[in-house]
């Protein structure tokens, strides 16, 4: 019985893993649909190549730092369990390898491919598996702590804070650091539009991240025995609800309409194994007003050309979605409790502020050694051309 339930868990794992490793493919198309037609080739490449640097980082550095695990054991050890450690290492690696994917939306268009890749590397062999070390496998006392002081430790069940977070703000850092594209404002301070280049590959790339985060979510538990409905639903309500909130703040603008599930997934991602489904709707529901309204400000009023929106998006609502758990995870408000507002702020802040400091830190330095922007002429020949030596189609 217990070798039927190892090899349960290691295929309910396994699966989880392949739908989230196939998300990949919808961060790409995300951004091939998103970026004007001379950068599409660089937005498939640098998703492939960014998430095998990630497997390399994280195989031999960054799932040490956070779970104080290595793979240099024989091969009947790590076979053992039905090789449950391993499909482990491969679901978690597919979370770690979101951080560059995300920061890769941001930074579009102007980008240096080398010196991303060394950033890559960095984040996350080293700053994610940091806080994700503190997050998930009780480092530094942190969780011991918040438990002590408000009776519940830091709660985020699936990544709204972990990863999402983590990567929206690294990629903040990014942004800021890298400057508008060329052209993107005038002189006197007006935005020159960039529309999508493609329609139906953004839409394709929203509905493949869709529908993979429900491996997301409900393999999070890990363990066969640990499959909940409820986390299944609540992903459900929260990503009708940021789609609704999307279309009416963005007026039907299809970028909008489906980018507003993702914002809704990336909040309810945290407590959406203690959530009512009302909770996890209204949660949705605020990601996706959220998203519409802060990826304006950004692009309008504060001039941080984030092509994507992948700090609304991913940095912004992914601190809701750890905020919101300490709220509609309560009993009072339906939720299954054991969580802590105060807890759910301070482990969001902590969160926030590690990708901050990481992701000024790593490319931050990057700047100054090797610099981490195309030129001027190579930015307008478009990264495709520059980068690549090919363009995304061809007359033949």
């Amino acid at each position: 019985m217990e070798a039927l339930v190892s090899a349960n868990d290691v295929l309910f794992v396994l699966l989880g893993a392949i739908m989230v490793l196939a998300m990949h493919a919808g961060f790409a198309f995300l951004e091939v649909g998103t970026v004007r037609h001379k950068n599409q080739v660089n937005a498939l490449v640098k998703i492939m190549v960014d998430f095998s640097v990630s497997t390399i980082a994280y195989f031999f550095i960054g799932y040490s730092i956070a779970y104080g695990v290595d793979f240099f054991s024989g091969a009947d050890v790590l076979a053992a369990k039905n090789g449950f450690g391993l499909v482990k290492f491969f679901f978690l690696l597919t979370f770690a390898a979101a951080i560059p994917a995300i920061i890769s939306g941001g930074i579009a268009e102007r980008a240096k491919f080398n010196p991303q890749m060394f950033a890559t590397f960095t984040l996350v062999g080293f700053v994610y598996p940091f806080f994700e070390g503190i997050a998930w496998n009780n480092h530094y006392g942190l969780q011991e702590w918040l438990k002590v002081a408000t009776g519940a430790s830091f709660h985020d069940f699936a990544g709204s804070v972990v990863v999402h977070a983590m990567g929206g703000w690294i990629a903040l850092a990014a942004v800021i650091l890298l400057g508008a594209r060329n052209g993107r404002y005038s002189k006197d301070g007006r935005l020159h539009a960039y529309p999508p280049s493609n329609i139906p590959f953004l839409a394709l790339g929203a509905w493949i991240l869709t529908v993979g985060w429900f491996g997301f979510n409900v393999m999070s538990a890990q363990a066969v025995q640990g499959i909940s409905g409820l986390v299944a639903v609540n992903s459900l309500m929260a990503m009708v609800g940021g789609t609704l909130a999307a279309l009416v703040m963005g007026k039907n603008d299809p970028g909008f309409v489906h980018n507003g599930p993702l914002a809704g997934l990336v909040a309810v991602c945290a407590g959406s194994d203690v959530m009512h489904p009302l909770g996890a709707l209204a949660t949705g529901a605020i990601a996706g007003v959220l998203f519409v309204l802060t990826f304006t400000l950004t692009q309008q009023r504060w001039k941080i050309d984030d092509v994507l929106g992948v700090w609304p998006l991913h940095g912004l609502c992914g601190a809701w979605g750890g905020i919101a758990a300490g709220i509609f995870g309560l009993k009072a408000l339906g939720g299954m409790g054991g969580v802590s507002f105060v807890s759910q702020l301070v482990g969001t802040a902590t969160g926030v502020t590690v990708a901050l400091v990481g992701g000024f830190a790593v490319y931050g330095a990057l700047k100054q050694l090797v610099g981490i922007r195309l030129t001027a002429e190579e930015e307008y020949d478009g990264a495709d051309l520059t980068i690549h030596k090919i363009p995304s189609t061809t007359n033949d």
